[in-house]
């Protein structure tokens, strides 16, 4: 009977933001929608991405028949090049601006002549193994951006991720809301819809609004005006090329991937500007302060972005300085707060004018707050709804929301879906069956996979508090201590103040490998380093109440 169940199972993105991607399977054939990137949580201490974990398909790679994309950003496209190759090669299939900004990836990894994209058309349907797929439009702040409706032997499931309903978006294309309720009239057996902005009330403001606050900077700024935002946000690139072109400016696009996503758009044509509207670094002098906008990544705080760099003086083509006006057009990701502060710190130091924040009108989110979750879920009416891309708050409170307006019979039709949850779902039957191995998968520098959970365990032990290397030389006959120990600190004590509580630990070790149960007829360097771990963590845990990694090395001369 579960062959013939259609088989739901997200490696990343449920209950949690960002790394979205889910597998639909039924019988022997698989897709995957999305498959994406996160970035670190803060006590992940040097890892630069984080991976969904591909262990559930590692055995069945033979029978997965492509990954539909829903958008280009990072958390939709990001972990392609890292995982493709794992999973086989199937191809991938997305609109032209995604397939553009997924190009420029696989190149950068070597991957290009590798990976079969294919390029789809929105209400155009097409077959992927057994299932018939149609895209359809959807306003994000991205363009090109589309929900999938995906017609399977068990029923259609429709998967909407990152929308809203905005009625005057920057790309004049709103959510296809009558392909929507054209669904709506086909009874979907289950919908997988994005819920992180269910805490908000109302409808999200349209990107309109930021055209309006952009043209009232534009207009009184005295002097430079430079707008900080997600290298991905092409709509806010090109608002700022509008307001630009109607107050007489140049544009000037910094940090490395805001050039390239920029190319990328103009080469598309998702981006325009009249010829001379965008201008090179070198020729920024030629005009006056007022004649100039600059738009560049950063507005997370990350420490090697554009804006960061100009807030630390250290960006070679742009200094801040009084008369400045910097526009951060993004909100933080939860945990970037700090980071973000700082750079705004920085800016206000130097002098310039920083605009930021809700009330400024500078950003909007691209996410659909409770109205409009309820008008898609009234035109929709599933048999079952799995929410995602938001944290288990927000799971908990779309369920409510559903439940609330009648969308759903009883709040047992709302599954609420962690990492590696398997749901299986028929006409009438939706229901959680079982768990899927997963975990994090993290990226640091070019390895994937290679620092793992216990790494970073590590890493924050060290972070915290330091460690101790105790090096001792023992006889390799008799197993007495022939010369140390020497005691070597990093980020424990400051050794020279500290020369008193170094003894001691000396002094510790010498005890303990003396004693009968440490020097014996038989030597065992293995047995000697975890004897020195254990009596030395002892004692300093006893003298100084904390607890640094101690690492022996143990020398058999």
């Amino acid at each position: 009977m579960a062959k013939q169940r259609l088989r739901v199972i997200p490696l990343g993105g449920a209950g949690e933001v960002g790394r979205n991607m889910w597998v639909v399977e039924y019988g022997d054939d698989i897709v995957i929608l999305d498959c994406g990137v996160m970035f670190p949580d803060a006590d992940m201490l040097g890892v630069d991405l984080v991976l969904p974990d591909i262990t559930y398909l590692r055995e069945k790679t033979d029978h997965i028949k492509g990954i539909l994309i829903t958008h280009g950003h990072e958390d939709h496209i990001g972990a392609v090049p890292h995982l493709i190759a794992d999973l086989g090669f199937p191809p991938v299939y997305a609109t032209r601006l995604t397939l553009g900004l997924l190009s420029n990836r696989l190149k950068e990894h070597r991957l290009q002549d590798k990976v079969t994209t294919v390029q789809i058309t929105e209400r155009e349907p097409f077959q992927v193994g057994c299932f018939t797929v149609e895209a359809f439009h959807i306003a994000h702040s991205i363009p090109d951006a589309v929900g999938f409706a995906i017609t399977t032997p068990a029923g259609l499931l429709i998967y909407l991720t990152d929308w809203k309903l905005d009625h005057t978006p920057v790309d004049g294309r709103p959510t296809d809301l009558e392909k929507i309720a054209e669904l709506g009239n086909r009874k979907p057996l289950v919908l997988i819809t994005d819920c992180v902005r269910v805490e908000s009330r109302g409808y999200t403001p349209s990107e309109a609004t930021v055209g309006e606050a952009f043209d009232n900077i534009f207009a009184t700024a005295p002097g430079r005006i430079i707008v900080a935002t997600f290298a991905s946000n092409i709509s806010r690139v090109q608002q700022v090329i509008d307001s630009a072109e109607a107050y007489g400016r140049k544009v000037m696009l910094a940090g490395r991937s805001m050039e390239t996503n920029a190319r990328i758009a103009f080469e598309l044509g998702y981006l325009r500007a009249d010829e001379g509207t965008i201008i090179r670094p070198h020729e920024m002098s030629a005009y006056p302060d007022d004649a100039i906008a600059i738009v560049c990544t950063g507005s997370q705080g990350e420490p090697m972005a554009a804006l960061n760099r100009m807030a630390n003086r250290d960006y070679p083509n742009v200094k801040i300085k009084p008369g400045d006006t910097v526009v951060l057009s993004a909100t933080p990701i939860p945990g970037n707060e700090v980071s973000v502060n700082k750079v705004i710190n920085n800016l206000f130091k130097l002098g310039a004018e920083v605009i930021y924040g809700p009330e400024a009108r500078v950003h909007v989110s691209g996410h659909a707050a409770q109205e409009e979750l309820k008008l898609v879920l009234a035109l929709l009416r599933p048999s079952f709804i799995v929410p995602f891309h938001g944290d288990y708050r927000h799971l908990m409170l779309y369920r409510k929301l559903a439940t609330g307006i009648g969308a759903v019979a009883d709040s047992e039709r709302v599954l609420l879906a962690e990492g590696g949850t398997i749901m299986e779902f028929a006409p009438g039957f939706g229901k959680i069956t079982g768990k899927a191995p997963v975990g994090y998968i993290y990226v640091d520098g070019t390895t994937v996979g290679d620092v793992g959970n216990v790494v970073v365990r590590d890493r924050q032990l060290l972070a915290k508090d330091g460690m101790l290397i105790v090096v001792v030389s023992i006889d390799s006959a008799t197993g007495e201590l022939v010369a140390g120990p020497d005691v070597v600190s990093r980020g424990f004590v400051y050794m020279r103040q500290s020369q008193d509580l170094i003894e001691a630990t000396k002094e510790t070790v010498r005890a303990a490998l003396n004693s009968k149960n440490g020097a014996g007829s038989t030597v065992d360097a293995a047995y000697i380093s975890r004897k020195i771990r254990d009596v030395v963590s002892e004692f300093l845990y006893r003298e100084t109440r904390r607890r640094p990694m101690v690492l022996p090395m143990v020398m058999e001369v």
